[in-house]
């Protein structure tokens, strides 16, 4: 096992990962999940920041990423990080979602985010909000009712995490 930067070649295997969290969940609010030259699109975009995109092997495969993108495409949001980590459906629980937003958290750090946040679809959507409280993200706000997918109305959970004053590859004590 092992945590490395993403590759264009990943992108099939990308979009094979985040297919089932768009077709069949609602972490994410697409309803079309991408192509892989889109994921590619996308891969090229973070990276041409100079922002990370990791992905998670296992015996060869990729069985999960997690890339961090600027919070909000404005100058003032520079050093503010948006969080995404997705684990393939036969690789959850396994400690693959932790161990990529730590390495994520660690080189947005080294980017010059100073600030992560995550903005986590469905606010019933507890592995993510307790993978995110495990690397030391604190719940700081709640959107209800902001999204609509499979017929239910769902909220959006917003945590955060301070890369100022700690090691970035140690959560905070809680």
């Amino acid at each position: 096992m092992s945590i490395r930067p993403a590759r264009l070649e990943d992108a099939e295997a990308l979009a094979a990962i985040y297919a089932p969290a768009v077709l069949h969940g609602t972490a994410s609010f697409e309803v079309e999940p991408p192509s892989a030259a889109e994921m590619a699109a996308r891969l090229k975009k973070v990276q041409a920041h100079g922002w990370p995109w990791l992905v998670h092997v296992t015996m060869g495969q990729v069985d999960g990423y997690a890339y961090v993108s600027q919070f909000r495409d404005r100058p003032a949001y520079r050093h503010c990080g948006e969080t995404s980590v997705y684990v393939s459906p036969d690789a959850q629980r396994t400690g693959i979602g932790n161990a990529l937003l730590m390495a994520a958290t660690d080189a947005a750090r080294r980017c010059g985010f100073r600030q992560l946040v995550a903005v986590i679809g469905n606010s019933e959507n507890e592995a993510s909000i307790g993978l995110h409280a495990a690397c030391g993200f604190e719940r700081v706000g709640l959107l209800t009712q902001v999204g609509e997918k499979f017929g239910r109305r769902l909220d959006i959970v917003i945590m955060q995490r301070s890369l100022e004053g700690q090691p970035a590859s140690a959560a905070p004590a809680a």
